[in-house]
């Protein structure tokens, strides 16, 4: 043995460098046997879909060429019980016990049923063809391609020259050798085409799975999108809009003020700015999570979503903008985040539709009450004129109202929203979140 031999054998198993496969002149990988083996079944089977008449002339043609060379070169006198029989015969025989393979497997019923007759006739006259055994070709294609309840009726039909054979020229003892040989032929034929028949239906029914899956794949892609369509819609909605409507206002204020009071008008000028920089930064935010370019492997800049601990600085830019608004808070506020963004978001669009279209000289009231296990009531109620609050002069495609119950909806809640009942003026929005059902 010699010493690298032995110093490999020295070396731990995890240490030894792993080997390569063998490489083909090209360079690659040399392909293993059994995958070039199954794409060339694959391309042959892909041909025979495209091509199905060709492959059946060959596969006739070689079997009457097999029949014909027995039948010329003399080779069926080796078996044969009538050595005497005439040339015509054998070649019809011959010729009728191959030729219907052609429709072996469109109608490989009629095809038994055609070649029977001829079997049975080689079998009456003695001449033993072995081209007789051509119809456990026509068994196992019945077996592949038809009810399996055609196997009893086939079995005695190709049974019956066997029998035939065996009662006239037979020898004493030979009856249940060659019936018992046919039988198990005839079995183990039937057996192969139930097996390929059943391994052709366990993969039809893979791809048809795997094509459902893919389906809904795509169907589950497509809901996930929409449905994250109609998240980001309702967030831009809630900062787009909630911020353009301080905006507006704190810009008419600052008009009046104008002539009158420089230093507000400065003021409202300034909360302008920092109104702006607040909504452009929210959206450059939310814009950078859709980022599919090459800025969009970094990290993205994070913050967390409002809460109700941020409802002052809200209602606070509010009241900035010229509403009066008034809040009462009752009870501990423990809520999950998600539900504390859903009242968030929900008084925030409600204190917005009232900047939008309430008219002048309105307030707002904010009641929050906050129940056991994650409930909580929040009621937005304002004194604007009901033809503003109602929202008839809002664009018919508006978000507002929608994407407060797409919310409210998420926690199994509820969202009333319409005109304050007579004599009293105004718009309401009643919210209530249910407690939180134990996981």
């Amino acid at each position: 043995m010699s010493p690298v031999a032995n110093d490999d054998r020295k070396t731990p198993a995890a240490q030894r460098p792993a080997r390569r496969p063998r490489e083909q002149p090209t360079g690659r990988p040399a392909e293993p046997l059994t995958q070039y083996v199954q794409r060339l079944t694959q391309r042959t089977r892909a041909f025979d879909r495209r091509h199905p008449l060709l492959w059946d002339l060959h596969f006739t043609g070689f079997w009457v060429m097999a029949v014909l060379i027995d039948y010329a070169g003399g080779g069926w006198r080796n078996v044969t019980h009538n050595p005497d029989a005439p040339g015509w015969l054998l070649l019809t025989l011959s010729l009728g016990l191959s030729a219907p393979l052609l429709w072996r497997r469109t109608h490989p019923a009629a095809v038994l049923l055609a070649m029977a007759p001829f079997a049975l006739v080689n079998a009456w006259t003695g001449t033993a063809l072995q081209a007789a055994l051509l119809q456990l070709v026509a068994v196992y294609h019945l077996a592949l391609r038809l009810p399996l309840r055609n196997l009893g009726w086939a079995t005695a039909l190709v049974l019956t020259p066997v029998a035939v054979s065996a009662a006239r020229h037979g020898e004493e003892g030979a009856w249940s050798q060659q019936i018992g040989s046919q039988l198990t032929s005839v079995v183990v034929v039937a057996l192969i085409g139930i097996t390929v028949r059943s391994r052709q239906n366990h993969t039809e029914a893979l791809e048809d799975r795997a094509r459902r899956l893919e389906i809904e794949r795509d169907q589950q892609a497509q809901l996930a999108t929409a449905a994250e369509r109609a998240r980001i819609a309702r967030e831009m909605h809630d900062i787009i809009g909630h911020n353009l409507s301080v905006i507006t206002g704190l810009a008419d204020g600052g008009r009046y003020a104008a002539g009158k009071s420089p230093e507000r008008a400065a003021q409202a000028l300034d909360a302008i700015g920092t109104t702006s920089r607040q909504a452009l930064g929210e959206l450059r935010r939310l814009l950078d999570v859709l980022r599919d370019d090459e800025t969009a492997h970094r990290p993205a800049e994070l913050t967390p979503q409002p809460t109700l601990t941020d409802l002052e600085q809200l209602i606070d830019g509010v009241r900035a903008a010229g509403l009066p608004v008034h809040s009462t808070v009752e009870g501990r506020a423990d809520l999950p985040a998600g539900r504390q963004l859903t009242v968030y978001r929900v008084i925030q669009e409600a204190l917005t539709n009232t900047l939008k279209h309430a008219g002048p000289h309105t307030t707002a009231e904010i009641t929050l009450v906050h129940g056991g296990r994650g409930s909580v009531t929040a009621t937005i109620t304002d004194t604007g004129t009901i033809t503003g609050a109602t929202g008839k002069d809002t664009p018919a495609d508006g978000r507002g109202l929608p994407g407060m119950r797409e919310r409210t909806a998420l926690y199994g809640g509820t969202l009333e929203a319409g005109p304050r009942p007579h004599p009293e003026q105004g718009w309401r929005v009643h919210l209530h979140l249910p407690e939180e059902t134990p996981q």
